[in-house]
């Protein structure tokens, strides 16, 4: 029923809008009015807001897979594969100690580094990278608005997003 142009156009804002629906929902229930829906539609609202404000800022991990290689999550570890072999890598979350934002030949590249100096650069349109936004966010003290600020096409060519706090290295 939905033209295929129009259909393709909304397809990115799918989550988006869900959780949009959702949050009118709880705000509807929230009218009903008493002491049983006011606390239940604030409720529903309020985490149908926070899941479309977190479904918006990974909006922006997806693009079309048109750089080379892919990015795989497993076992708390982000592996690229690249077609060039001194490229690829494996960097383990917990020893993750710096991420980065570059802008290398006009092609953006998220660089990992480890806390023993080893970096892996990614590219940010290689397939499978929009899987790296549920990675960086359970990293503590990272700000995924931040990430998702680096990824804004008018952001600058170089800038760090996340660096490990001391008191995180430790443990």
């Amino acid at each position: 029923m939905i033209r295929p142009e129009l259909a393709a156009r909304l397809r990115p804002w799918a989550e988006t809008l869900s959780a949009l629906a959702a949050t009118g929902f709880g705000l509807w229930v929230f009218s009903l009015g008493g002491w049983l829906f006011w606390p239940l539609g604030a409720v529903i609202a309020v985490v149908a807001g926070l899941w479309a404000l977190d479904a918006r800022r990974r909006m922006r991990f997806n693009h079309a897979a048109l750089g080379p290689g892919m990015v795989e999550l497993d076992e708390g570890a982000i592996r690229y594969l690249s077609p060039n072999r001194l490229l690829g890598g494996e960097i383990p979350l917990r020893d993750l100690a710096e991420i980065r934002m570059l802008r290398l030949n006009g092609r953006r590249h998220w660089r990992m580094k480890s806390r023993d100096g080893q970096a892996l650069l990614v590219p940010v349109d290689a397939a499978g990278a929009e899987r790296l936004a549920s990675a960086f966010a359970s990293l503590p003290g990272l700000d995924l608005g931040r990430v998702a600020a680096a990824l804004a096409d008018d952001a600058p060519a170089f800038q760090t997003v996340w660096t490990r706090s001391a008191r995180a290295a430790l443990t």
